[in-house]
């Protein structure tokens, strides 16, 4: 059952203080996921990330279920096995407002597919 809209302009914490509710809306990952980059199709978990697109080696590609506002988005990743690089530049990395390309590679800068990968998307929702 739904209550309605909530509407507030600072949550405040009986110990620890008090935030502008922008700080928590603004501040928030808007998708993110954990998957094995060896099998992309295969996401552990993940908010508003609908699908990965297998690009070839070492270029995965997450499509958002819900767009972002621009391609001025800030997404940022890790993996567990290699360096890993990120693109987010539009054009040629392919960026639009509903995915981006992760290139992963290996400690002598060839692109490789890693174990564990992992992003958040930060930046805002359309």
């Amino acid at each position: 059952m739904a209550f309605g809209t909530l509407k507030a302009d600072t949550l405040t914490h009986s110990t620890a203080g008090s935030l502008a509710t922008n700080f928590v809306v603004e501040g928030s990952a808007k998708a993110w996921i954990r998957y094995d980059g060896t099998s992309p199709g295969s996401g552990a978990d993940s908010l508003n990330i609908a699908s990965i697109t297998d690009s070839g080696t070492g270029d995965q590609r997450p499509v958002m279920t819900n767009a972002m506002t621009s391609e001025n988005y800030a997404p940022v990743s890790t993996s567990a096995q290699y360096h890993e690089l990120l693109g987010n530049a539009g054009g040629s990395t392919g960026t639009t407002t509903t995915t981006f390309k992760i290139e992963t590679r290996n400690s002598s800068n060839d692109a490789a597919d890693t174990g564990r990968v992992a992003c958040a998307v930060f930046g805002d929702l359309a």
